[in-house]
């Protein structure tokens, strides 16, 4: 190993000093490690364990630290880059370790400190024997703790970056998951799989929840969903893939309030594909103004969807059923064909109808006699006021 006092640079010390420090704290370093394993055994029993299995390669890099450690104290000016970008390396490397075996970084930067205060107390004690002077003896301890704060920082630095990796690398799995949800072409094992990568737990049920407007995005809907929830990008498909809706209903009417979203109806997750088209066909009439909601639950409306599916065939339909209507002036006609409306829904109850329509009983009875006139026996007949019903009492 170099000693310090073999290094070219300037020094306030004496080299022999110097060499000296540098032997007495090698000499102590099997005893440091001893103790800073054992001080790990209780609280961090997988530190003292990986101690314990790599002590040499452990104990010479830290005689390399601490060479560095003595020059950077010594001679600042001289320490090598090469070495200080090792060091970087190889601690980002144990950070994002960390990470990756599911350990708190709190733990990992507390056994930093652990470490620091054991090594600082050993080497003052040195430091005694040796006679190094007060000012001196401050400027190693500014140098250990401060290359610490550095060790820390580059395991936060690997942490945070694997972290990152792992969050992007999640995504991309929860979003590979949606697609195959909605393809129709996965297997049962091949879906399983995908969830397993995704770290999704496949629920009994789930809804596809598809966001309208200009410029939709999966990404605000998420935002007001939990972790549960998968992102939908599929195409023109924006919105998102949730669990269990029926016993969330509550939850999702709040969060995805103002969103323009429609929540489908709660399939088997092997047949979520076929809600697909349902909820896209409600969000269609949600921007039309036949649907209303915020946000629309689309098994609410299943009557509604299935009236307006085809709006040429309800079109055609309507002008069928409202023929007799029209030789009316656009006023009579709009004021008789809202009074046969109410008089189905309410299952010609005309004291009902008058409230509905806000009119008296009287004007109530008066149209209906103008609608007897016009309907005849159509009125009194089931299969009419069925086509009558269908097409007019959904909106």
């Amino acid at each position: 190993m170099t000693n310090v006092a073999d290094t070219p640079g300037e020094s306030s010390l004496d080299a022999h000093l110097l060499a000296e420090l540098e032997h007495r704290l090698n000499d102590r370093l099997p005893a440091l490690l001893t103790e800073v394993r054992d001080r790990l055994a209780d609280d961090w029993p997988d530190y003292a364990a990986f101690l314990d299995s790599e002590l040499g390669s452990i104990e010479e890099g830290a005689g390399s630290f601490l060479h560095s450690l003595l020059l950077a104290a010594a001679a600042p000016h001289t320490a090598p880059v090469e070495n200080q970008q090792v060091v970087q390396l190889l601690f980002e490397q144990i950070g994002q370790l960390q990470w990756q075996t599911g350990h708190d970084l709190t733990r990992l930067l507390t056994a930093y400190q652990l470490g620091a205060r054991v090594a600082w107390r050993h080497m003052s004690e040195v430091l005694r024997i040796v006679d190094l002077s007060s000012e001196m003896t401050a400027v190693l301890a500014e140098s250990l703790f401060d290359f610490v704060s550095h060790l820390s920082r580059a395991s936060t630095a690997g942490y945070l970056q694997a972290q990152g990796a792992d969050s992007r690398a999640r995504e991309h799995h929860r979003e590979d998951l949606a697609d195959l949800l909605l393809s129709e072409r996965a297997s049962a094992a091949v879906v399983r799989a995908a969830a397993d990568r995704a770290r999704w737990r496949l629920p009994q049920q789930a809804a596809v929840v598809l966001v309208g407007g200009e410029e939709p995005s999966a990404r605000d809907v998420l935002s007001r969903l939990d972790s549960s929830a998968l992102p939908l990008r599929q195409g023109t498909l924006v919105g998102a893939v949730v669990p269990d809706p029926l016993g969330r209903r509550e939850q999702l009417r709040t969060a995805l309030a103002g969103m323009d979203c429609v929540v489908g109806v709660s399939m088997p997750i092997d047949a979520l594909a076929r809600s697909v088209e349902l909820a896209q066909l409600a969000l269609r009439m949600r921007t039309a103004g036949v649907l209303t909601g915020d946000p629309v639950f689309v098994d609410d409306h299943l009557d509604t969807i299935i009236v307006h599916r085809d709006p040429r065939l309800l079109n055609f339909l309507r002008a069928q059923v409202l023929a007799p209507l029209d030789d009316l002036s656009t006023g009579s006609r709009e004021r008789l064909t809202e009074t046969l409306v109410s008089w189905l829904r309410h299952h010609g109850d005309r004291v009902a109808v008058a409230e509905d329509l806000h009119v008296h009983p009287q004007t109530v009875s008066y149209r209906l006699g103008r609608l007897r006139d016009l309907f005849g026996a159509r009125l009194e007949d089931p299969r009419e006021r069925s086509r009558l019903l269908l097409a007019l009492a959904w909106g």
